[in-house]
């Protein structure tokens, strides 16, 4: 079983709801079997998003298969900044190990994983500088693998021209745009490049504004960091008949507005912290992923690639890997 602490005998555990605005927590009373793991889970955005916060899930779900039996579950989603805080110290109240999915967790995850010290906290986007005793961050290398999207991006575009809309400018996101504009410039210097910021996520109006001005500067293929935001970003592309390069998961085949897909694991991170908590084998502190960790971790995935494309990708990898490419953190 689990390192973390353990129970004897049946307790009760809860699903909880925290509901926007009235921030009400709603508690729902569950049989739990004693040598089960609680684990809670916060997406702070929709698990349908097809963007960071779905991949989460999807993670979650595989976990929850891989390891039916030893583990119950408690999830959270769609929380503002706001409720934030109220909503990890109602996971950490009732489980043994709480994780916060996206690095907008990561300044809440610290404030309250002080106040449960036998809790174990993962931050599945968390970086490097700040650590605690009970708080492990999974830095996804989101502005590596948005080098090798920039790459791919040059090579499927018709006009010269790529854009990336961002969300917040927290630094991993700006970093991953700096890096996705480079990757751009690395297969064509004298590439158009279009860099926008929402400042939210989740903002549909937003998003489709930033890529219709991209578009109207001639960007014709689009890389985002985006959560549901990118619902603007799909209207404007499938509007203007221009592509999207997509974010977290593998997807092809699914939507003509995809041309690709860098794969950032996020659900691949959730899967590792559980797994390791099963195992007793949990550790705190900064852990790096991306592409030294393997394709579930990091990847780039051309939907009709020719073999010139798939060869040149794979070298671009191989070359960050090596250190021969340097990209920035985050």
């Amino acid at each position: 079983m689990s390192n973390l602490q353990s129970r004897s005998g049946v307790v009760l555990s809860f699903t909880a709801a925290l509901f926007m605005g009235a921030s009400a927590i709603l508690l729902v009373p569950q049989v739990q079997a004693a040598d089960q793991l609680t684990v809670g889970v916060l997406i702070p955005g929709s698990k349908s998003d097809k963007g960071w916060m779905e991949s989460g899930y999807d993670g979650l779900m595989a976990a929850e298969q891989a390891h039916e039996g030893e583990i119950k579950v408690q999830m959270i989603e769609n929380i503002s900044y706001a409720d934030m805080e109220q909503a990890l110290t109602n996971l950490a109240s009732r489980n043994e190990l709480v994780i916060g999915i996206g690095g907008q967790t990561q300044a809440a995850v610290f404030k309250v994983a002080k106040r449960f010290p036998n809790t174990h906290f993962s931050i599945v986007g968390g970086n490097a500088g700040t650590e605690a005793p009970n708080v492990a961050g999974y830095d996804v290398k989101q502005a590596e693998i948005a080098y090798v999207a920039g790459a791919a991006a040059a090579m499927l575009s018709k006009t010269g021209g790529v854009s990336y809309v961002g969300g917040m400018e927290l630094p991993s996101i700006v970093n991953a745009g700096t890096e996705f504009g480079n990757g751009a410039r690395s297969i064509n210097p004298d590439i158009k490049f279009i860099e926008n910021y929402t400042g939210d996520f989740d903002n549909v109006a937003m998003a489709k504004e930033a890529t219709l001005a991209a578009i109207a500067q001639g960007a014709d293929v689009h890389y985002h960091i985006l959560n549901l935001g990118l619902r603007g970003m799909e209207q404007a592309a499938k509007e203007q008949g221009t592509h999207i390069v997509g974010s977290y998961t593998n997807r092809c085949g699914s939507d003509p507005l995809y041309v690709g897909y860098s794969i950032t694991g996020v659900g691949y991170q959730v899967q590792y912290a559980i797994d390791q908590a099963v195992a007793g084998t949990w550790v705190p502190g900064y852990k790096a992923f991306g592409l030294n960790m393997g394709p579930e971790a990091a990847d780039m995935q051309v939907c009709n690639a020719t073999p010139e494309m798939e060869d040149k990708l794979e070298q671009i990898m191989q070359d960050i890997k090596d250190g021969k490419i340097s990209v920035l953190e985050g």
